[in-house]
């Protein structure tokens, strides 16, 4: 490259500038790139929109089982409502993760798609349109300066064979003349083939700076065609990185979603919905719904079922009071009143998931009326019971004598069974008083 050419670009010249020839395939190469770019950023884009809509669908499946675990398990009432509210938050979550799916899918990546599609137009022997037209601009912008430059190069390399011939034959020369050997033929020849040589010199280094000036006044031209054509890839490129800017600043606005109201709403309603968890709420729920402020089926006089056991016990004394029939006082069990049911509505989840025997069972060692007690030992009133021995029992009920030879007591007063019952229902005991008499073995229990 000539000094002037140099001094023109301002810069160090290498072998990797731009304007060294052929290296316009890096601008050119770029166009290629930036369609390959395009595919990338379609390919983020819906990698993202994947990850989106499993992370969308993992929700929905989270807020599902653990919904039902909690509907299902022992939390009840305001912290039930607020555990939910947790998986209500996923649902709705799940559905805007699935709306940026969609966008990133519908518009962002479609968008891409007919960007590239408008921008980049593919031949029929392969490559784009845009890189055929900046390969040839740069090549027809080239072609005028590299045929100068290439006559530049066959200059200089002349005139350097020039200069070594002549410095060859200078040595030759200089050599001779110490040479007493050579002829003066001979040494005429060294001479005159060191003057032709320094001739040589003369005009290849004449051709070299003319060619050097040819290409000098050809550089501007090429500079300006050759910044012409990379102007041109410049907007070219321009266009795609804006585009770019565009598209990604679209891609933030659909995954920030905390600009999003309903997005804020969420966690506004989420955090409102556990602060309403009151545990005295819960727990007077709870003393209503599953504790002593339940509803009690306390046992009442009911005439058909009681009137025929009672009748059979009492059949002795049917000849006698065959019309009168048979009269119970109230049963009255002591202790706490019945509380009045409680007008709580919810019901608990657990509760709805449980069932409960709605009467006791007679396997159940809590009931006196129960042919088995809680070891397994057979009721001391059946039948088949070993002999009779004294065994201390307690009323159940209150109970009035009917007779002059029935005991009278109240509930929870303590006697002495003297014998085991007999086919009507009776036994015979004492009271701490002294007095004997009978009374109905299904009125009291053994005393443990």
């Amino acid at each position: 490259m000539s000094g002037s050419y140099d001094d023109s670009v301002g810069v160090e010249v290498s072998s990797d500038s731009f304007w060294e020839v052929g290296n316009y395939k890096r601008t050119v190469k770029r166009i290629d790139d930036g369609h390959r770019l395009c595919n990338d950023l379609m390919n983020c884009i819906h990698e993202r929109a994947r990850i989106e809509k499993g992370y969308a669908q993992q929700l929905t499946e989270w807020a599902k089982r653990w919904k039902q675990l909690v509907e299902k398990g022992p939390q009840y009432g305001t912290v039930e409502r607020a555990w939910c509210a947790f998986m209500s938050e996923a649902e709705k979550v799940s559905e805007l993760h699935l709306e940026v799916k969609g966008s990133l899918m519908n518009e962002d990546f479609e968008k891409v798609k007919n960007w590239q599609k408008e921008a980049f137009h593919k031949q029929m022997m392969g490559g784009f349109k845009e890189t055929k037209e900046a390969e040839d601009g740069f090549r027809k912008a080239q072609k005028p300066w590299a045929k100068k430059l290439k006559e530049v190069e066959a200059a200089k390399k002349a005139y350097h064979a020039a200069c070594k011939e002549e410095k060859l034959a200078i040595s030759r020369e200089t050599n001779s003349k110490a040479d007493p050997a050579l002829n003066p033929e001979q040494l005429k020849k060294l001479q005159d083939k060191v003057e032709r040589s320094k001739q040589d010199v003369l005009k290849t280094k004449e051709k070299y700076e003319k060619s050097l000036k040819e290409l000098d006044s050809v550089t501007p031209q090429y500079m300006e065609n050759m910044e012409q054509v990379f102007e041109q890839c410049q907007q070219f490129e321009e266009k795609r990185l804006r585009f770019f800017r565009e598209v990604l600043l679209e891609v933030q606005k659909h995954l920030d979603l905390s600009n999003v109201a309903s997005y804020k709403n969420i966690y506004r309603e989420l955090e409102q919905n556990i602060k309403t968890a009151d545990a005295v709420e819960d727990l007077r729920w709870f003393r209503a719904n599953q504790g002593p402020g339940m509803s009690m089926n306390w046992p009442q006089f009911e005439d058909d079922e009681w009137s025929a056991d009672l009748n059979r016990t009492l059949s002795r004394r049917e000849k006698k009071k065959a019309s009168d029939g048979v009269t119970l006082t109230g049963i009255n069990q002591t202790g706490d009143q019945v509380s009045q049911p409680n007008k709580h509505s919810s019901v608990s989840s657990y509760e709805k998931n449980q069932s409960y025997p709605a009467d006791w069972s007679d396997e159940e060692s809590n009931n006196p009326f129960s042919s088995t007690d809680a070891n397994g030992d057979t009721n001391p009133f059946d039948e088949d019971a070993s002999p009779a021995m004294e065994v201390r029992v307690r009323a159940l009920y209150d109970y009035e004598g009917q007779e002059q030879d029935e005991l009278s007591f109240k509930a929870g007063d303590e006697l002495t069974k003297m014998e085991n019952e007999d086919e009507q229902g009776w036994c015979k005991g004492r009271l701490d008083n002294g007095q004997v008499g009978l009374y109905p073995a299904n009125y009291v229990e053994p005393i443990q």
